[in-house]
């Protein structure tokens, strides 16, 4: 989790922006159990996973005709690519969930990003600001006020509008898939900068790998593809203030994918998670609900899948990047 911060008049690098949402059903998950494993497949086949993919439906939102927002942004040479790749889901941690909570009910779990559109924005916006590419590289910096500081804002705004807009597509899709009425809706943004006032100050906070979890506002932490998921809700909190109203928007990891899948069974890796999580603190934001589902992605998806016993972790420690 981090959250970073710089003067009202000066933004950071452009990010990329990804976002979970889940939506819970009126539908039980006993219901549909006996049926679970096949739907799980049907959304692997209707939906689109993987890098570069085009969406085989029509996905058309209103954002695509929104020449204003294109044109602020300056990124209408990308649209017609934007417009194919609406409603595709990518690759890496990237999937769809079909979740159930202790109640009984079932949700729709969907977390990717703009789908290209923001990494080609960041690209070309880092190199505009005279920024380097990398991690551990000197910060490029702009001013809000200045046209490329107007077209930056407008490019993140735009990103994060498309990666909305397509999530909201894919969850009405399964929806329709399953059956059923939407009766709640968690979305939150990771990997995104927004303008907002702390001790009275008007900051912008960048939230990489973290998500803003204020009083009464509910967020979604999930592990790995297939396991641990929870809904959380802010706190009003000393330590929730001094970190900016920030909390993880997944388990982190240690080693990359194929590392630990050669150092680590996945019994041992769960051990040694437990072992390594610290005790609870009265400030940590209260779980809200525990899900436990089934995972449509681009390496897995299919019958194959079963339900398996989940809980939530103390400490989340081991999740793909959000690439």
């Amino acid at each position: 989790m981090g959250a970073h911060l710089c003067k009202p008049r000066m933004l950071p690098r452009l990010i990329l922006v990804s976002i979970p949402t889940h939506a819970r059903l009126d539908t039980r998950f006993d219901d549909i159990s006996a049926a679970a494993a096949t739907i799980v497949g049907d959304v692997a086949r209707t939906i689109s996973f993987g890098v570069g993919r085009s969406n085989a439906e029509d996905a058309s939102q209103p954002l695509l005709d929104d020449d204003d927002a294109w044109r602020e942004a300056d990124m209408k040479a990308y649209r017609q690519k934007a417009e194919a790749r609406l409603g595709t889901v990518g690759s890496g941690n990237h999937d769809v969930d079909l979740l159930r909570d202790e109640e009984g009910f079932v949700w729709i779990g969907v977390h990717f990003g703009s789908r290209g559109l923001g990494h080609s924005s960041a690209t070309r916006y880092l190199k505009a600001a005279g920024g380097e590419d990398g991690i551990n590289v000197p910060p490029a910096v702009v001013d809000e006020d200045s046209e490329l500081g107007r077209r930056y804002i407008a490019a993140m705004t735009l990103a994060g509008r498309y990666a909305f807009a397509g999530r909201e597509w894919v969850v009405e899709r399964v929806r329709r898939i399953l059956g059923g009425v939407i009766s709640e809706v968690v979305h939150n943004h990771h990997n995104y900068a927004w303008r907002e006032t702390h001790d009275g100050r008007d900051l912008w906070v960048v939230r990489k790998g973290a998500t803003p979890p204020f009083p009464g506002q509910k967020g979604f932490v999930g592990g790995s593809m297939g396991d641990d998921a929870v809904i959380l809700e802010g706190l009003d909190s000393p330590r929730a203030r001094a970190s900016l109203h920030s909390a993880m928007h997944g388990a982190g990891r240690l080693h990359g994918r194929k590392e630990a899948k050669r150092r680590f069974t996945r019994n041992e890796m769960k051990q040694w998670l437990k072992a390594q999580s610290p005790p609870r603190h009265p400030d940590r934001r209260r779980s809200r609900r525990k899900l436990d589902g089934l995972s449509a992605s681009a390496r897995r998806a299919g019958p194959s899948h079963r339900l398996r016993p989940r809980r939530p972790y103390a400490a989340p420690l081991w999740r793909g990047d959000g690439r």
